[in-house]
């Protein structure tokens, strides 16, 4: 469906402002509602919407889940985000660079200005105006032996002027080399490619029970996560998600409010809660999902009720048999009832009771990988 846009601000760079436009336009092709495409993607509409609107640049993560969606030419998608990605940071990196510059020279003009002498006073002509002959009495006695220090020999100007020239050969010193960088930069030649490919991935830093507890967004579990199971309540929907790579799973809960939590649940009574601290979206940190035999399901808490996934064991299995994208792994919200992938087992061993979910712990932040 089509929907009306707002102006795009004007202060984005040129790749970020074509992302956006192409991120509306696959929107609209796909005839998706906000509501529609945060189910699909697993993210939320509160980030679909900054997203759409150019208040941030979509994260790589999301794009992919985007990509695997709907219909759309990923490889230039991934370019335009490049693109964008690639001179936000060249922004920051020249705001850091001139910051810095302005301080130096303010430094330095400061400092030139150290050790310089008084004027002296001069009468209406211009002329110093010369002192009275002192008399017998207040002849002065006998002068030091020694010449006197005129200014430009006093140790505070000798100073000034030392700190002054190590400013300026500094200053000099980051011209010749932002000059030799930049030489470099034009020798070099141009590549034959117009796309870089990516570099193979490496293996997760933590995998098993070496998971167990930790942030599947800090640990890079989150790169090949799937959504085994979801249930929605009321407007809410919780997910059953789980890493092939890292073996372990993890709660996810989208659509809620504030104190609205989801709690993950192994058959040994092992658990993790995701609870929405502020927005609208949140996850849990893993659990060791390698023993085949143990089950896991989420249980979702609001004040309108409480409900649970079916229980899965065997998650490696059931992503195996799975085909990669199977469509919307959710439904939309409202629904009501479970709602499993196609493929994914149903199994009826019952889970211990979900826990009360901690006041104390911290939230790991909105955007459930």
């Amino acid at each position: 469906m089509a929907s009306a846009w707002k102006d795009l601000p004007e202060e984005l760079s040129a790749p970020a402002r074509l992302l956006a436009e192409e991120l509306r336009a696959i929107k609209d092709a796909a005839g998706l509602s906000l509501s529609e495409l945060a189910g699909r993607t697993h993210y939320s509409r509160a980030s679909w919407e900054r997203w759409l609107n150019g208040k941030r640049v979509v994260t790589e993560q999301a794009l992919e889940a985007l990509i695997g969606a709907v219909d759309c030419d990923a490889a230039a998608l991934r370019r335009l985000w490049r693109q964008a990605t690639e001179r936000a940071a060249e922004a920051t990196t020249g705001e850091a660079t001139t910051a810095g510059a302005a301080a130096a020279g303010q430094t330095a003009e400061e400092a030139a200005t150290v050790g310089e002498p008084a004027a002296e006073p001069a009468d209406g002509d211009g002329a110093v105006p010369a002192e009275p002959a002192p008399t017998a009495e207040e002849a002065p006695g006998p002068a030091p032996a020694g010449p006197a220090v005129v200014w430009w020999r006093r140790p505070v100007a000798l100073v000034s002027g030392a700190v002054v020239l190590a400013l300026l050969l500094v200053l000099v010193g980051l011209r010749v080399s932002r000059h030799d960088d930049e030489a470099s930069a034009a020798d070099a030649p141009a590549p034959t490619a117009p796309a870089v490919a990516k570099p193979a991935p490496s293996d997760p830093p933590c995998r098993a029970v070496g998971c167990a507890h930790k942030d599947p967004k800090t640990t890079g579990c989150g790169k090949d996560a799937r959504t085994l199971q979801t249930q929605v309540i009321g407007k809410v929907v919780v997910y059953l998600r789980y890493s092939r790579a890292c073996q372990a799973a993890w709660a996810a809960i989208t659509e809620g409010e504030p104190k609205d939590y989801a709690v993950i649940t192994d058959s040994t009574g092992d658990s993790e809660t995701a609870m929405i601290h502020w927005g609208y979206d949140n996850y849990s940190a893993m659990l060791n999902a390698a023993d085949p035999s143990v089950g896991f399901r989420v249980c979702g808490f609001q004040p309108a009720g409480h409900d649970c996934t079916s229980t899965v064991t065997d998650l490696a299995s059931v992503v195996a048999s799975t085909p990669i994208p199977i469509g919307p792994a959710s439904p939309p919200p409202g629904a009501g009832g479970a709602a499993a992938t196609p493929s994914d087992p149903a199994t009826p061993s019952q889970a211990p009771p979900a826990p009360v979910p901690p006041t104390d712990q911290p939230s790991p932040g909105p955007s459930a990988p």
